[in-house]
Formats: structure tokens, sequence, C-alpha cells
């Protein structure tokens, strides 16, 4: 797909999603409507993500240079930039609608992982970083071999690979004590990594919502072959989540947010993933594999 005709499919989707918020939300009560509206600034951003572009300036520049006949009423870096970050809560909504648009929120198997987050490096952390001091904490990431401070990003994502839930977390817990943030609202089947093996939660959420969280079977714990059948089963769902979480990394550099806020860090968060699930959204519209998000404008 060329990226001219990317553009404009994010923007339809962006608007008619939009006409649905503005009836249902009732925003922008006071005051004159800005020149680029919000469906242009939220198309740009999905579109900027896409494109490998992942600071404001870049997006700005790039649009501007390349795409000005497509958004002319661009105002200023700082007007847009800003108008951007008062537009997260919308965003948030915008990817809710698409997941629910593709059935995805109702699929009986999702699976879950969490993701590092590292502000900066253990050592900086300790010494000089300030950023998010109430909020950020030390973690570990042990298939990293990585202490960092920072946060952690939840992931739980259908059998399609769309992003269904995606909660900001601490980075000291563990990942068991997460789990009932990542399953909030569920009810189905989970897999999930070793992170999440706790026979007692286990069995405490599948009595409380229904929801059968299966994990890696420990080699010294005996087994029922009913069990080593559903893990085999499950096993492909439960490394496509970890294929989401490379995308989120490498494509769109998930891990590398430098801002100095929590108003700006989230934003940045939410446009990500809202820019990957349109991404899948497109895929399947077009009968492509949905993670095969090269195949919509790379080139």
């Amino acid at each position: 797909m060329e990226r001219d005709i990317f553009i404009i499919s994010v923007y339809c989707l962006v608007v008619e999603i939009m006409q649905k918020i503005e009836t249902d939300y009732n925003l922008r009560q006071k005051g004159f409507p800005p020149k680029l509206t919000d469906s242009e600034v939220i198309t740009i951003e999905i579109c900027g993500e896409f494109f490998k572009l992942h600071e404001d300036i870049e997006i700005y520049n790039y649009f501007k240079r390349y795409y000005l006949d497509f958004f002319p009423n661009l105002p200023s870096r700082t007007t847009f930039v800003r108008q951007s970050a008062n537009l997260w809560q919308v965003k948030l909504l915008c990817q809710s609608i698409v997941v629910s648009r593709a059935g995805q929120n109702n699929d009986g198997v999702q699976s879950i992982d969490t993701l590092p987050l590292p502000v900066c490096t253990y050592t900086r952390g300790g010494r000089r970083d300030k950023r998010f001091a109430t909020v950020a904490d030390y973690g570990h990431c042990a298939a990293k071999k990585m202490d960092y401070y920072g946060f952690k990003l939840g992931l739980r994502i259908s059998r399609a690979g769309m992003i269904t839930h995606f909660p900001l977390l601490a980075a000291r817990a563990h990942d068991i004590n997460h789990l009932g943030t990542l399953i909030e609202g569920f009810s189905g089947t989970v897999p999930a990594d070793k992170g999440f093996l706790d026979k007692y939660q286990q069995e405490l959420w599948l009595d409380l919502q229904q929801t059968q969280v299966i994990t890696p079977l420990r080699s010294n714990v005996e087994t029922s072959p009913e069990q080593v059948k559903l893990v085999k089963q499950t096993k492909y769902w439960r490394k496509l989540v970890e294929t989401v979480g490379s995308q989120l990394v490498e494509r769109f550099q998930i891990a590398k947010i430098k801002v100095k806020d929590l108003w700006h860090y989230q934003n940045r968060i939410f446009r990500k993933i809202l820019s990957h699930t349109v991404g899948v959204f497109l895929n399947l519209q077009n009968g492509n594999k949905a993670l095969q998000l090269a195949l919509l404008a790379d080139f």
C-alpha cells in the first residue's frame, strides 16, 4: 500500500470514529474549533508513528514538508504538539472503538505479558534522574538481564494480535502481582509465560471470573495429560504476545520515550498503541496477516 493511500485510509477510519465520539461525549463545548481538526491531528500521529517517526518534531516536519497539501491548516509546531497531548483521552477511546469494531475484545483466548519501559539506566536513575519521581520505580527484566528505572507496560492481545488491554504498571513488582490488572473484566483462556505461574492465583481467578490462566508447567510438578495438551495448544498464542511486544519495541520504539512529565509520556504510549492497533485493523480489513505491518506502508 502506498503511503498516500495509507494516510487516506487512516483518516477515513479516524473521522468515522471521531463522529461517534463527538456525538457521545460532546467534545469542545466551548471556544472556537481548531483550524487543524482533531481527526487530522490523530491521523498525523498514527501515520507518523507507523512511518517510524517517533519524536513530535520529526512527525511535524515530515508532514509539513511532504503532506501539507493533505493538511493545509497545519499550525505551528508548538500548537500541534499541545493539541496532540490534550487529545490523549480521545486516543484511548479511539483505540477501544477500533478493537470493538474488529470484534477482538470478544475473543475468548487472550494472551498476556509485560514489557519493560526504562526511563533511564539503573545507574543514572539512582544518581541523577528525577523524572516521574512519585510514580516510576526500579525494576528488573529477567529476559533481558536488565535493571532499570521506569515502568512496565502490561499487554493483553487477541489471537489475531490486536492489543485489547494495556495498563501502565509498576516496575518493581513481580509479574504475578499484576495478574489481576491484566485480566480485569475478561473471562476466558489466558496463555501466559512462567512469570504468571502461581497455582493459588490461577485457581482464584478461575473461581472469581471464570478466567483460566495457562502457563508452562514445572518439570518437578505432577501434571495430567489434559494439562500438557492444553499448554501445547496455547503455546503459539503465548508466543504471539511476545511478537507484539517486539513490534512495539523495535518498530514503535516504545521503550525509548524521552519526555519530562507523565502527561506527555502517557500520550506517547497511547498513540503508539493506537497506531499498532490501526495497523492490525487495516490488515484484517484487507485480508492480510494481522501482524505483517510492513505490508501497509513500508518502502
